[in-house]
Protein backbone atom coordinates (compact mmCIF):
# COMPACT_ATOMS: atom_id res chain seq x y z
CA UNK A 1 0.00 0.00 0.00
CA UNK A 2 1.04 3.77 -0.64
CA UNK A 3 1.61 4.74 3.05
CA UNK A 4 3.05 8.40 4.40
CA UNK A 5 3.75 11.44 3.17
CA UNK A 6 4.43 11.75 -0.68
CA UNK A 7 5.96 15.24 -1.24
CA UNK A 8 4.56 16.80 -4.57
CA UNK A 9 7.78 18.54 -5.04
CA UNK A 10 7.81 22.08 -7.08
CA UNK A 11 9.93 22.23 -10.21
CA UNK A 12 12.77 24.86 -9.89
CA UNK A 13 13.48 27.25 -12.98
CA UNK A 14 16.67 29.68 -12.86
CA UNK A 15 16.33 33.44 -13.58
CA UNK A 16 15.89 32.16 -17.32
CA UNK A 17 13.17 29.97 -16.35
CA UNK A 18 15.32 26.81 -17.74
CA UNK A 19 15.30 24.07 -15.28
CA UNK A 20 17.09 24.35 -12.12
CA UNK A 21 18.39 20.94 -12.25
CA UNK A 22 20.83 21.13 -9.59
CA UNK A 23 18.32 22.89 -7.10
CA UNK A 24 15.48 20.15 -7.85
CA UNK A 25 18.30 17.32 -6.79
CA UNK A 26 19.07 19.37 -3.28
CA UNK A 27 15.08 19.56 -2.78
CA UNK A 28 14.86 15.62 -3.62
CA UNK A 29 17.61 15.44 -0.62
CA UNK A 30 16.61 17.59 1.53
CA UNK A 31 12.88 15.52 1.02
CA UNK A 32 14.22 11.90 1.78
CA UNK A 33 16.58 13.10 4.65
CA UNK A 34 13.31 14.56 7.05
CA UNK A 35 11.67 10.79 6.10
CA UNK A 36 9.28 11.26 3.30
CA UNK A 37 7.71 8.10 2.13
CA UNK A 38 8.01 9.46 -1.90
CA UNK A 39 8.47 12.25 -4.49
CA UNK A 40 5.80 12.93 -6.79
CA UNK A 41 7.67 15.03 -9.65
CA UNK A 42 5.25 16.89 -12.27
CA UNK A 43 2.22 17.27 -10.83
CA UNK A 44 0.57 20.38 -10.08
CA UNK A 45 2.76 21.91 -7.81
CA UNK A 46 5.11 20.90 -10.07
CA UNK A 47 4.09 23.46 -12.77
CA UNK A 48 3.49 20.73 -15.31
CA UNK A 49 1.08 22.58 -17.38
CA UNK A 50 3.86 24.64 -18.42
CA UNK A 51 6.97 22.10 -18.96
CA UNK A 52 7.37 20.74 -22.73
CA UNK A 53 6.93 17.34 -23.55
CA UNK A 54 10.94 16.54 -23.40
CA UNK A 55 11.19 18.64 -20.57
CA UNK A 56 8.69 16.63 -18.66
CA UNK A 57 10.36 13.91 -19.45
CA UNK A 58 13.80 14.98 -18.12
CA UNK A 59 12.39 15.73 -14.79
CA UNK A 60 10.86 12.47 -14.04
CA UNK A 61 14.20 10.76 -15.46
CA UNK A 62 16.28 13.37 -13.16
CA UNK A 63 13.82 12.32 -10.55
CA UNK A 64 14.18 8.43 -10.90
CA UNK A 65 17.93 8.79 -10.91
CA UNK A 66 18.49 10.88 -8.05
CA UNK A 67 16.28 9.85 -6.17
CA UNK A 68 18.10 6.13 -6.58
CA UNK A 69 15.35 4.33 -5.73
CA UNK A 70 15.97 5.95 -1.62
CA UNK A 71 12.25 6.31 -1.57
CA UNK A 72 9.54 5.86 -4.23
CA UNK A 73 8.70 7.75 -7.20
CA UNK A 74 5.34 8.77 -8.40
CA UNK A 75 5.70 10.36 -11.83
CA UNK A 76 2.85 13.05 -12.57
CA UNK A 77 1.76 11.72 -15.94
CA UNK A 78 -2.12 12.91 -16.38
CA UNK A 79 -3.56 15.05 -19.43
CA UNK A 80 -6.90 16.16 -20.59
CA UNK A 81 -5.61 14.11 -24.28
CA UNK A 82 -5.78 10.28 -23.47
CA UNK A 83 -3.16 9.34 -25.90
CA UNK A 84 -0.96 12.09 -24.68
CA UNK A 85 -1.39 10.85 -20.74
CA UNK A 86 -0.29 7.04 -22.39
CA UNK A 87 2.69 8.39 -23.96
CA UNK A 88 3.91 10.30 -20.62
CA UNK A 89 2.90 7.17 -18.74
CA UNK A 90 4.61 5.14 -20.78
CA UNK A 91 7.74 6.82 -20.76
CA UNK A 92 7.71 6.94 -16.74
CA UNK A 93 7.50 3.54 -16.45
CA UNK A 94 10.46 3.10 -18.86
CA UNK A 95 12.43 5.61 -16.97
CA UNK A 96 11.66 3.57 -13.88
CA UNK A 97 8.91 5.29 -11.36
CA UNK A 98 7.73 3.32 -9.19
CA UNK A 99 4.00 4.51 -9.97
CA UNK A 100 2.34 7.46 -11.94
CA UNK A 101 -0.17 9.65 -10.76
CA UNK A 102 -2.91 10.41 -13.03
CA UNK A 103 -5.76 14.12 -12.74
CA UNK A 104 -8.68 14.09 -14.09
CA UNK A 105 -9.10 15.01 -17.73
CA UNK A 106 -9.30 18.70 -17.33
CA UNK A 107 -11.61 21.21 -19.41
CA UNK A 108 -13.18 18.92 -21.30
CA UNK A 109 -15.73 17.66 -19.23
CA UNK A 110 -15.89 14.18 -20.04
CA UNK A 111 -18.74 12.11 -18.46
CA UNK A 112 -18.33 9.13 -15.73
CA UNK A 113 -18.42 6.81 -18.76
CA UNK A 114 -15.24 8.78 -20.65
CA UNK A 115 -13.61 8.90 -17.13
CA UNK A 116 -13.52 5.04 -16.83
CA UNK A 117 -12.16 4.61 -20.22
CA UNK A 118 -9.53 6.92 -20.00
CA UNK A 119 -7.97 6.07 -16.69
CA UNK A 120 -8.81 2.17 -17.74
CA UNK A 121 -6.88 2.89 -21.15
CA UNK A 122 -3.89 4.35 -19.10
CA UNK A 123 -4.18 1.72 -16.62
CA UNK A 124 -3.69 -0.99 -19.48
CA UNK A 125 -1.16 0.47 -21.22
CA UNK A 126 1.47 -0.23 -18.32
CA UNK A 127 2.15 -2.87 -15.69
CA UNK A 128 3.41 -0.66 -12.92
CA UNK A 129 1.17 1.52 -10.06
CA UNK A 130 -1.44 3.77 -11.33
CA UNK A 131 -2.81 6.47 -8.86
CA UNK A 132 -6.53 8.34 -9.74
CA UNK A 133 -6.15 12.15 -8.54
CA UNK A 134 -9.48 13.26 -8.23
CA UNK A 135 -9.58 17.17 -8.25
CA UNK A 136 -12.97 18.70 -9.22
CA UNK A 137 -11.60 22.67 -8.71
CA UNK A 138 -8.62 22.31 -11.16
CA UNK A 139 -11.03 20.03 -13.94
CA UNK A 140 -14.16 20.57 -13.49
CA UNK A 141 -15.18 16.67 -12.97
CA UNK A 142 -15.45 14.56 -10.45
CA UNK A 143 -14.58 10.44 -10.03
CA UNK A 144 -17.61 9.65 -8.21
CA UNK A 145 -17.38 6.81 -5.92
CA UNK A 146 -19.21 4.40 -8.34
CA UNK A 147 -16.82 4.85 -11.37
CA UNK A 148 -14.07 4.79 -9.18
CA UNK A 149 -14.63 1.71 -7.68
CA UNK A 150 -15.46 0.26 -11.24
CA UNK A 151 -12.21 1.64 -12.69
CA UNK A 152 -10.30 -0.33 -9.59
CA UNK A 153 -12.23 -3.54 -10.33
CA UNK A 154 -11.32 -3.80 -14.13
CA UNK A 155 -7.75 -2.22 -13.63
CA UNK A 156 -5.79 -4.32 -11.08
CA UNK A 157 -2.90 -2.08 -10.97
CA UNK A 158 -5.11 0.82 -10.35
CA UNK A 159 -3.46 0.76 -6.24
CA UNK A 160 -4.58 4.21 -4.85
CA UNK A 161 -6.44 7.50 -5.14
CA UNK A 162 -5.41 11.30 -4.31
CA UNK A 163 -8.48 12.08 -2.80
CA UNK A 164 -8.55 16.08 -3.47
CA UNK A 165 -12.13 16.56 -4.17
CA UNK A 166 -12.50 18.32 -0.87
CA UNK A 167 -15.64 16.53 0.26
CA UNK A 168 -14.98 14.30 3.35
CA UNK A 169 -18.37 12.26 3.18
CA UNK A 170 -17.03 11.09 -0.61
CA UNK A 171 -13.67 10.19 0.56
CA UNK A 172 -15.40 8.05 3.73
CA UNK A 173 -17.27 6.47 1.13
CA UNK A 174 -13.98 5.49 -0.86
CA UNK A 175 -12.88 3.92 2.04
CA UNK A 176 -15.54 2.17 2.77
CA UNK A 177 -16.20 0.47 -0.62
CA UNK A 178 -12.66 -0.08 -1.44
CA UNK A 179 -10.82 -3.70 -1.98
CA UNK A 180 -8.39 -4.76 0.33
CA UNK A 181 -4.64 -2.92 -0.36
CA UNK A 182 -6.49 -0.15 -2.00
CA UNK A 183 -4.59 3.03 -0.84
CA UNK A 184 -6.86 6.53 -0.01
CA UNK A 185 -4.39 9.90 -0.39
CA UNK A 186 -5.73 12.93 1.22
CA UNK A 187 -4.62 15.66 -1.67
CA UNK A 188 -5.17 18.41 0.86
CA UNK A 189 -2.74 18.91 3.59
CA UNK A 190 -5.66 20.63 5.92
CA UNK A 191 -7.54 17.61 5.51
CA UNK A 192 -4.95 14.88 5.79
CA UNK A 193 -5.73 14.40 9.12
CA UNK A 194 -9.85 13.92 9.37
CA UNK A 195 -8.75 11.46 6.29
CA UNK A 196 -6.44 9.17 8.16
CA UNK A 197 -9.38 9.10 11.25
CA UNK A 198 -11.28 8.09 8.84
CA UNK A 199 -9.45 5.15 7.71
CA UNK A 200 -7.22 6.78 5.19
CA UNK A 201 -3.43 6.56 4.06
CA UNK A 202 -1.56 9.14 4.19
CA UNK A 203 -1.28 12.41 1.89
CA UNK A 204 0.61 13.50 -1.07
CA UNK A 205 1.98 16.81 0.03
CA UNK A 206 2.24 20.76 -0.78
CA UNK A 207 3.43 21.85 2.89
CA UNK A 208 5.66 18.74 2.67
CA UNK A 209 8.33 20.99 0.44
CA UNK A 210 9.04 23.33 3.06
CA UNK A 211 8.68 21.22 6.33
CA UNK A 212 8.87 17.57 5.80
CA UNK A 213 9.84 16.64 9.13
CA UNK A 214 6.77 18.35 10.46
CA UNK A 215 4.37 16.77 8.11
CA UNK A 216 5.62 13.55 8.75
CA UNK A 217 5.65 13.48 12.30
CA UNK A 218 1.95 14.30 12.16
CA UNK A 219 1.06 11.60 9.99
CA UNK A 220 3.11 9.25 11.32
CA UNK A 221 1.33 9.91 14.74
CA UNK A 222 -1.87 9.79 13.06
CA UNK A 223 -1.58 6.44 11.39
CA UNK A 224 0.09 4.54 14.84
CA UNK A 225 -3.26 5.99 16.36
CA UNK A 226 -1.59 8.91 18.64
CA UNK A 227 -4.22 11.73 17.77
CA UNK A 228 -3.10 14.09 20.51
CA UNK A 229 0.14 14.50 19.66
CA UNK A 230 -1.31 14.09 15.39
CA UNK A 231 -3.91 16.96 16.65
CA UNK A 232 -1.25 19.05 18.34
CA UNK A 233 0.89 19.08 15.15
CA UNK A 234 -1.67 19.64 13.06
CA UNK A 235 -3.17 22.92 14.53
CA UNK A 236 0.56 23.99 14.77
CA UNK A 237 0.81 23.40 10.74
CA UNK A 238 -2.82 24.93 10.34
CA UNK A 239 -1.42 28.67 9.47
CA UNK A 240 1.44 27.33 6.99
CA UNK A 241 -1.79 24.88 5.23
CA UNK A 242 -3.70 28.07 5.16
CA UNK A 243 -0.89 30.16 3.58
CA UNK A 244 -0.03 27.56 1.19
CA UNK A 245 -3.16 28.74 -0.71
CA UNK A 246 -3.42 32.73 0.07
CA UNK A 247 -2.77 32.77 -3.88
CA UNK A 248 -3.11 29.95 -6.93
CA UNK A 249 -0.84 26.92 -5.79
CA UNK A 250 2.10 26.65 -6.52
CA UNK A 251 3.10 30.35 -6.09
CA UNK A 252 2.99 30.44 -2.18
CA UNK A 253 5.28 26.97 -1.61
CA UNK A 254 7.84 28.24 -4.48
CA UNK A 255 7.77 31.37 -2.14
CA UNK A 256 8.56 29.64 0.63
CA UNK A 257 11.31 27.59 -0.38
CA UNK A 258 13.20 30.79 -2.34
CA UNK A 259 12.71 32.21 1.61
CA UNK A 260 14.59 29.32 2.65
CA UNK A 261 16.68 29.53 -0.26
CA UNK A 262 16.07 26.24 -1.29
CA UNK A 263 15.14 27.76 -4.79
CA UNK A 264 14.50 31.20 -7.35
CA UNK A 265 11.31 32.25 -6.97
CA UNK A 266 10.33 32.26 -10.50
CA UNK A 267 7.72 30.55 -12.51
CA UNK A 268 6.92 30.34 -15.62
CA UNK A 269 3.53 32.50 -17.34
CA UNK A 270 0.21 32.39 -16.61
CA UNK A 271 1.67 32.16 -13.25
CA UNK A 272 3.73 34.99 -12.21
CA UNK A 273 4.75 35.87 -8.19
CA UNK A 274 2.98 36.75 -5.24
CA UNK A 275 1.59 40.27 -4.95
CA UNK A 276 3.58 42.07 -2.49
CA UNK A 277 0.62 42.08 0.13
CA UNK A 278 0.51 38.28 -0.08
CA UNK A 279 4.48 37.89 0.46
CA UNK A 280 3.96 39.81 4.00
CA UNK A 281 1.52 36.83 4.93
CA UNK A 282 3.34 34.16 4.01
CA UNK A 283 6.62 35.86 5.34
CA UNK A 284 4.72 36.03 8.53
CA UNK A 285 3.69 32.55 8.71
CA UNK A 286 7.03 31.31 8.37
CA UNK A 287 8.45 33.74 11.09
CA UNK A 288 5.65 32.61 13.33
CA UNK A 289 6.24 29.07 12.56
CA UNK A 290 10.16 29.31 12.84
CA UNK A 291 10.81 27.71 9.37
CA UNK A 292 13.09 30.97 8.34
Amino acid sequence: MFKGVYTAIVTPFKEDESLDKTSFKKLIDFQIKNGVAGIVPCGTTGESPTLSHKEHDKVVELAVKHVSKRVAVIAGTGSNSTAEAIRLTKHAEEAGADACLLVNPYYNKPTQEGLYRHFKAIADSVKFPCIVYNIKGRTAVNVETSTLMRIVKDCKNVAAVKEASGDLNQMKEVIAQRPEGFSVLSGDDNMALDLIKAGGNGVISVASNAVPDRMVAMVKAALDGNFDEAEKLNKDLAPLFEAEFVETNPIPIKYMLALKGMCKEVYRLPLCELRPQSKEKVKKVLQDLKII
